[in-house]
């Protein structure tokens, strides 16, 4: 079931784009660009940074906003390491926070959550743009040669599926 999912829902989609003219450059690039923006611990800030992104750079937006999508638990499950590392390199005292918590303030009254986690925020902003550079080319140089694999193979297949059929 597993392998059917990911079959269906990554891999021909993946393929399919790359048929339609998509190159693995860019497929490779949309996807770092957009599992890196998916994870900036600021909540609502990652499909506006995707978007914008996927146009600067003439990328592939629906990819970017599937990858997106996909991510949001990354986003969460990270908050509190980035929150944590922010701490760190402002050297800020210890906000004694949970996940659970800090979704109970924002439910409770939103503005007041985000004047409280402002500082912090900002702080885990700041390093997560410190990593950003480094989580993309790590991811686009490890997508890349699969993509330009898919290729060559999915070049190779054709010439034998035409002539089969004429």
């Amino acid at each position: 079931m597993t392998e059917n999912f990911l079959q269906r829902r990554v891999i021909k989609p993946l393929v399919k784009l790359l048929r339609q003219g998509v190159t693995p450059e860019k497929l490779a690039l949309s996807l770092a660009l957009s599992a890196t923006l998916a994870v900036i611990p600021a909540f609502g800030w990652s499909v506006w940074l995707c978007g914008l992104a996927g146009l600067a750079f003439g990328l592939n937006l629906p990819a970017m906003q599937a990858v997106n999508y996909f991510l949001y638990p990354a986003q969460v499950a990270l908050l509190l390491p980035f929150f944590r590392l922010g701490e760190k390199l402002f050297r800020t005292p210890h906000l004694p926070l949970s996940i659970s918590q800090i979704v109970s303030m924002a439910h409770a009254n939103l503005w007041v959550a985000i004047k409280l986690l402002w500082n912090t925020t900002w702080h885990a902003v700041v390093v997560w743009a410190l990593l950003a550079p480094f989580a993309i080319g790590l991811i686009y140089f490890v997508l890349l040669p699969i993509f330009r694999k898919a290729v060559k193979r999915q070049t190779a297949a054709s010439p034998a599926v035409e002539a089969s059929v004429a």
